[in-house]
């Protein structure tokens, strides 16, 4: 199989990234999206990171706004830095080196050799990069065998009171993306909420020991901390959620569904409406179970093994 990830590089980006490393899956490349934080910062904690972990697969640049123009970004809550640490960040480093995102994950595309060399993506931030390439080339969109998404929420938003983040930042490339068949998997903030983080999660990865041990525990720390600082105990992982849809399927369990987005200008924009029954005419599958336990084993055993070396 070989797999691809879209990310706007915030922590729990870095640590789904790290998790599937872990599994022993092969990063084919990476392409980098404006989320989080303004592209710049993207770039410059994806070259940083790489340099950090040692990651050696290519990593390419792709949009700086959403398909239809504008930017939102999670800065109010992750900083200027893209994520929240109680310490150390990532050491700044030069950005990635310019290349195109659209001509990179065309060209992994067109390698696809047949039916059994599968193409899967993994992204964890707004959907324009792939978007992107359904609007430009549909007949290499028709390659993917899968994509599975962090994004979206069946009930209530965290951005918006309906809108989950990377829905809400660019709902047009999830419509976009929903109406061009892309095989989607939504890995939503519902799933998201049942796998916790908690202060508890920060001594054991800091007492690994290894050179990134402080790292990793402070940016998980600082992770945290957005909860705590609004009164909650504990913080929902999101992205590695995905990851592990990736790298377990029994972890995570989907089902099939008629899912859309809203695009208006509204108080509901970026609101995503999934349908389950059996009526609705199905386009993606949405997660509607998960092993707690064994999601948050996954995580922590790869961010603590990380933390060794």
């Amino acid at each position: 199989m070989g797999l691809w990830i879209d990310t706007d590089m915030g922590f729990d980006d870095l640590a789904a990234v790290l998790i599937v490393i872990h599994a022993g899956k092969r990063i084919d490349g990476m392409s980098l999206i404006a989320g989080n934080s303004p592209l710049e910062r993207v770039r410059i904690n994806a070259a940083s990171a790489a340099r950090q972990f040692g990651w050696g697969f290519k990593i390419y640049t792709g949009r700086e706004t959403a398909v239809m123009g504008g930017l939102e970004t999670a800065e109010r809550i992750l900083g200027p830095l893209g994520m929240q640490s109680s310490g150390a960040h990532l050491p700044d480093c030069r950005p990635v080196a310019e290349s195109s995102a659209f001509d990179g994950i065309c060209n992994w595309l067109e390698g696809k050799s047949g039916p059994d060399d599968e193409r899967h993506i993994l992204a964890l931030g707004p959907l324009g990069n792939i978007a992107s390439l359904v609007l430009a080339r549909p007949d290499l969109a028709r390659k993917i065998d899968r994509v599975t998404w962090m994004g979206g929420a069946v009930t209530r938003g965290n951005h918006t009171a309906l809108a989950e983040y990377n829905a809400f930042a660019d709902p047009e490339a999830v419509a976009i993306t929903l109406s061009h068949q892309v095989p989607l998997r939504m890995v939503d903030l519902d799933l998201c909420r049942q796998v916790l983080a908690t202060p508890n999660d920060v001594t054991p990865i800091l007492n690994a020991g290894g050179k990134n041990a402080g790292l990793l525990a402070d940016l998980t720390e600082g992770y945290i901390n957005i909860a705590l600082s609004r009164g909650r105990d504990a913080m929902a992982i999101f992205d590695p959620c995905a990851s592990v849809a990736v790298i377990d399927q029994d972890a995570i369990s989907f089902a099939d569904a008629h899912i859309e987005i809203d695009t208006s200008q509204g108080p509901s924009r970026g609101q995503t409406i999934v349908d389950p029954h059996p009526t609705a005419i199905k386009n993606a599958q949405y997660a509607v179970s998960v092993d707690t336990k064994r999601a948050r084993d996954l995580i922590f055993s790869a961010l603590k093994a990380e933390a060794a070396k």
